[in-house]
């Protein structure tokens, strides 16, 4: 005989339904941690609570002071729940929430009873609302088994692992920034988004591990691969987006980092819109900031710096095209962050020590950040181009300069430590 759960044998006798409580009154007894991790889906719902307790936490008080609810500071009393729809016991006094529970009995209320679910007339599930979708899972009072599944049901709609394609996508593009590198830091809307796609037109940095997550009938275009001359791949990567969009197709174009950031998102948007074609901009997690971070270094610190600036090196300083005020920014005292810069690095850096910055400012360039194969070298300005040509530091990488480049408190233990 096979081995069977006590919940497989009786199954969840509660009855699963949702509760339209928008205008009407919502009595919850206790004001502490519990009441203030429930109320939030209460007040989303637009009902109108009332919260009885003789101490609240500073959250529900403040929650009251923007108008959310209402607070009775008082013991609970019977006959509190005239009125009520819906009540919700949350005390740490188990007589206490008994009578709420009871009360609401006679008076035909459904009540939670947070301290023993099965002591109520109701159970509050583990939920979590995702495009659209409520989604809500009970396991006969076992809180932890529902929200695991809650949860997990929630990262496979996110992951692209179970696809709601109930409404199919209109037509159009996104502009999604894939983050530095690590698939796991793409926004939970590009993923979403990314596992919706006909066709993804993906940049060299854009993280390979969320293409090979696509379905095999998505076309994936490689933008650096586009057969055109380095003037043309703009032109050439904005008609592949317009062409698949006009062909009915929902397309993504993914990008390493953010869109906006170095990342000609705008023109991209600007081609879009004016061939009439619609499109979604989906901001993603800058290497700027995001990389220096992962190597345990903060752009801004308290008393340190107030400032950060992220300029492009993809020309160098004595370049006539260049926008740069080089020797305005030598003369910041905060941090430098320097993306396509690596392979002018004497360049830079010279400029810098040149227009005022100390040569032995700290300096720290990250190769590869957020990846496995992360490498991380520290030096100062006047030895940082050395640095990296010995190590052999290559594209994609980011350098750091400034006082909080030489940080070293939360650094991953495998670094290339550099004096």
């Amino acid at each position: 005989m096979p081995n069977t759960t006590d919940d497989q044998q009786s199954g969840d006798p509660n009855y699963v339904v949702g509760l339209d409580l928008a205008g009407r009154r919502v009595v919850v007894v206790g004001g502490g941690s519990v009441a203030q991790r429930r109320l939030g889906l209460l007040i989303a719902s637009g009902a109108d609570i009332e919260v009885i307790s003789r101490t609240v936490t500073p959250a529900v008080e403040a929650m009251a002071t923007s108008g959310q609810l209402r607070i009775s500071q008082r013991a609970y009393a019977d006959g509190d729940l005239d009125g009520a729809w819906y009540a919700i016991a949350c005390t740490d006094e188990p007589e206490t929430n008994a009578a709420v529970v009871e009360e609401a009995t006679r008076r035909r209320v459904f009540c939670v009873r947070a301290d023993n679910a099965r002591l109520g007339t109701a159970v509050t599930p583990a939920s979590a609302r995702y495009d659209g979708l409520t989604l809500a899972v009970l396991a006969g009072g076992r809180h932890r088994r529902s929200a695991a599944v809650r949860t997990a049901l929630v990262e496979a709609l996110q992951s692209g692992v179970v696809i709601d394609d109930s409404e199919p996508v209109a037509p159009g593009v996104a502009l999604v920034g894939g983050g530095p590198g690590d698939p796991d830091l793409i926004t939970v809307r590009g993923r979403r988004l990314l596992a919706r796609a006909d066709l993804v037109v993906a940049d060299r940095l854009a993280p390979p591990e969320l293409l090979a997550e696509l379905g095999p009938h998505v076309e994936v275009v490689d933008a650096a691969k586009i057969p055109y001359g380095r003037a043309m791949a703009q032109e050439a990567i904005n008609t592949a987006l317009i062409e698949g969009a006009k062909a009915g197709k929902f397309v993504v174009r993914l990008k390493g980092g953010d869109p906006y950031v170095f990342g000609r998102g705008y023109e991209e948007l600007e081609a879009c819109v004016d061939a009439g074609v619609p499109v979604t901009v989906v901001p993603g997690v800058t290497s700027a900031i995001s990389v220096p971070a992962l190597a345990g270094i903060p752009v801004t610190h308290r008393g340190v710096t107030h400032e950060f600036v992220v300029v492009s090196g993809h020309i160098p300083p004595d370049h006539p095209d260049s926008l740069v005020d080089w020797p305005a920014l030598a003369r910041l005292r905060g941090t430098l962050v320097l993306l396509m810069g690596v392979e002018r690095i004497e360049k830079f850096a010279t400029a810098l020590v040149d227009g005022g910055r100390p040569a032995d400012t700290p300096v720290t360039v990250v190769q590869e950040g957020s990846l496995r194969t992360q490498r991380i070298v520290r030096a100062d300005l006047s030895t940082v181009a050395d640095r990296v040509r010995v190590e052999g530091i290559r594209p994609p990488a980011i350098i750091v300069v400034g006082p909080t480049a030489g940080f070293t408190a939360g650094a991953p233990d495998a670094v290339e430590q550099a004096g």
